[in-house]
């Protein structure tokens, strides 16, 4: 009997290839999704928009943080798709007394193709995941080729409001920054700690005093109101709004950053 290992180091025994997919996970069901897995996933989140026609076409089982225990055992899944930073460990307990838990860590983007590689020995789509994988690398040596001779410049990353809260340390959007030569303020900040903190923007100035503030259309939709207010507790800052899947999505969503940071750093 095959045994797989997932991002946490746990194993999992499969008598068969899984055919009965859950993913609780928006940019993991895209990926699932790419691999040429359509046929068998059978249970999504509200916030998995991509593919669009997945909302209408599949079964809508909650979101990341709150999901229907109920809605998921009566789909009889062989497999349930979760990541540890979008679902929480309480979550994944009750989910593994239903089925198989395969939790996903992503950080970086070699974990990214890590998990591209594992899905396609899980779900017998090896030639598709490998296509995928190169693809990212390709795209990613050569971005890292564009971005070579871009100065660094210091910015803030805003996801929330009420209270607002930033990318700190320790998660993937923040290993976006670095890669674009965004130098994050609030990464391993001696005076704000965590991987998504809660700020006072009065105290912008002395915490780091970014050059640009980036305002996420996710999981918050800022508007004009919040880059004024944000805006002027800074040394005129810019002022940007962002593509949040561009920052935050893992999976195959990467490959479409790469051609987005190309552009932003060109309206900078």
């Amino acid at each position: 009997m095959p045994v797989f290992i997932d991002q946490l180091g746990a194993s999992h025994a499969f008598q068969t290839t899984p055919k009965r997919i859950i993913s609780l996970v928006p940019s993991q069901t895209e990926l699932l999704y790419e691999l040429g897995l359509e046929e068998s996933i059978i249970g999504i989140t509200k916030f998995c928009v991509h593919p669009f026609h997945f909302k209408s076409t599949k079964k809508i089982v909650g979101g990341t943080k709150k999901v229907h225990f109920e809605k998921i055992r009566l789909l009889k899944p062989d497999i349930i798709i979760c990541n540890k930073e979008e679902n929480t460990p309480e979550i994944v307990a009750t989910l593994q007394e239903i089925a198989t838990v395969w939790v996903t860590n992503i950080i970086t983007i070699e974990d990214n193709l890590e998990m591209i590689a594992q899905f396609g020995k899980l779900f017998n789509k090896r030639t598709e995941a490998q296509k995928w994988t190169d693809k990212i690398e390709f795209a990613y040596q050569d971005f890292q080729q564009f971005v070579k001779v871009i100065p660094v410049k210091k910015v803030a990353y805003f996801i929330w409001k009420n209270p607002y809260m930033v990318a700190g340390s320790d998660n993937f959007i923040n290993e976006m920054l670095k890669l674009n030569h965004f130098e994050n303020i609030y990464d391993n900040n001696p005076r704000v700690s965590g991987r998504y903190p809660e700020v006072i923007i009065q105290k912008m100035r002395i915490q780091g005093d970014p050059e640009i503030v980036f305002l996420s259309s996710e999981p918050y939709p800022f508007k004009e109101e919040d880059a004024f207010e944000i805006g002027r507790n800074t040394h005129h800052a810019k002022m940007v709004f962002v593509d949040g899947e561009m920052f935050s999505w893992y999976g195959s969503r990467i490959l479409k950053a790469f051609d987005y940071f190309k552009k932003l750093h060109n309206r900078l």
